[in-house]
């Protein structure tokens, strides 16, 4: 296979992030896991929290996203002379938002939380994990940055490896600090909180002198802010804030989804926590092949090679659809034992069955849209899949959710019926987008080189 084809290879370029996303998911999971040995109805405080921490956490992403479609596009229109700029804007602009995510999660969360219906049981515990949790945010929009770095130069592997000590460093520190082993206190739900944070920083660090390894001291320097690239950060913010927003329209209609949840037994709030990690195994694989495809179809992009561009976005919407489809119709079938094994709750265990039944329609079409925002996302199609998710988000998903969950008497499977509607028609006017080729006569390299 000659260097070219190795570069643009979807399955060799996914199989890192895969393995990245697994692991990164497992550090919220591992914290929800872990604590709900220690004692299960504290699941849903970390529930509550992660949806917050989830939503603001694509603030980040606005950036990040943003910087990998146009260095990618850079890249392959051979444009280099513009990626010091956008590595230290892109960086300088996170460590903002980064600040201000902080203070949002120190001294706003328990008028989010009201909001959003919290359970008065859960909800000290839920401040105190996201208070601590947000002291370390900062570091997790720096750590997201370098990673969309590597991510455009194809560098899969080196942020695995990082991933990979995150995930252990986390899981170990969760190990002593939530249970109390070798004589240190039992801090519960503050434990998983400070573990979280600590790993989080040690990744930081190693991502940062990873990153001066492979692409040199001055790869990021403030002497590329003065004077202030505007160009380079008005081409950020073009790409970044409508992909941004239809990630955070999304997360906001599931925090809103989340609070007509709440108002439900604790045990239908619980089970909700326990399905949304068994979901992410089966769309886990569509955002690795997604995340890949976009670099490789930016690349394309940035040389003009449209035909190259869609037969990657095709194969890549196959291969998704074929795994997440049979992902969660295993999930499905073994859904009792697995549960089993974080919950001895009856009722937790027969919801989730019902649940996962109705996750299999849903995954089909989530596996669509991924990989098809994303893709015209990276060909500079910015303000279609916005528009779509908005609309699509809110009234199928969070009104027809509403409807079906309180009116008709349909609970939590209402809830999870509504969300299915919403991806499968989402997934059918995005084919029908790609379908008209508008993305096809997009060149973002050339407007903002």
């Amino acid at each position: 296979m000659t260097k070219s084809k190795r570069e643009n290879n979807i399955l060799s370029l996914s199989w890192p992030i895969f393995i990245e996303l697994v692991l990164q998911m497992l550090v919220g999971n591992a914290d929800q896991i872990m604590v709900g040995w220690y004692d299960h109805d504290l699941v849903g405080a970390i529930g509550n929290a992660n949806q917050i921490v989830n939503l603001l956490l694509i603030v980040f992403s606005v950036i990040c996203t943003a910087a990998t479609i146009l260095i990618s596009q850079y890249l392959g229109a051979k444009s280099t002379d513009r990626l010091r700029e956008t590595y230290s804007v892109s960086l300088m602009a996170n460590l903002i938002f980064g600040l201000a995510v902080s203070a949002i999660l120190i001294f706003l969360c328990k008028p989010i939380y009201r909001l959003m219906n919290v359970p008065a049981e859960i909800f000290d515990e839920a401040v105190l994990y996201i208070r601590i949790i947000g002291a370390g945010m900062v570091f997790q929009a720096v750590y997201l940055t370098f990673t969309a770095f590597f991510r455009s130069s194809q560098l899969m592997r080196q942020t695995m490896l990082v991933s990979v000590l995150v995930n252990l460093m986390n899981i170990g520190c969760n190990a002593l600090l939530i249970n109390g082993l070798f004589g240190l206190p039992a801090l519960g739900v503050a434990g998983a909180a400070i573990s979280s944070g600590l790993s989080r920083v040690a990744g930081v660090v190693a991502i940062v002198l990873m990153f001066r390894r492979y692409f040199g001291r001055d790869a990021v320097s403030l002497r590329c802010l003065r004077p202030f690239p505007r160009r380079q950060f008005r081409g950020l913010l073009h790409i970044g804030i409508p992909s941004g927003g239809e990630s955070i329209s999304y997360n906001l209609s599931q925090i809103c989804i989340q609070a007509v949840c709440n108002r439900f037994e604790l045990f239908v709030i619980n089970t909700r926590v326990y399905v949304n990690m068994f979901a992410m195994l089966s769309y886990i694989f569509a955002c690795a092949v997604a995340q890949a495809a976009q670099v490789v179809v930016a690349r394309f992009m940035g040389a003009g090679d449209t035909v190259s561009t869609d037969k990657c976005v095709r194969r890549t919407m196959y291969a998704s659809v074929c795994i997440s489809g049979l992902v969660s119709v295993l999930l499905y079938i073994f859904a009792e034992p697995l549960c089993g094994l974080f919950t001895g709750d009856a009722q937790v265990i027969a919801l989730a069955k019902t649940i996962m039944l109705i996750e299999i329609p849903l995954e089909l079409g989530r596996a669509v849209n991924i990989v098809m925002c994303r893709a015209l996302q990276a060909c500079g199609d910015i303000r279609f899949p916005i528009t779509i998710c908005i609309i699509s988000a809110w009234l199928t998903a969070f009104g027809g959710g509403v409807l079906l969950s309180g009116p008709l008497g349909l609970g939590l499977a209402g809830l999870w019926i509504a969300m299915a509607c919403d991806e499968c028609l989402r997934a059918g006017l995005f084919l029908w987008r790609w379908h008209t080729r508008t993305w096809s006569r997009i060149r973002l390299a050339a407007a903002y080189n």
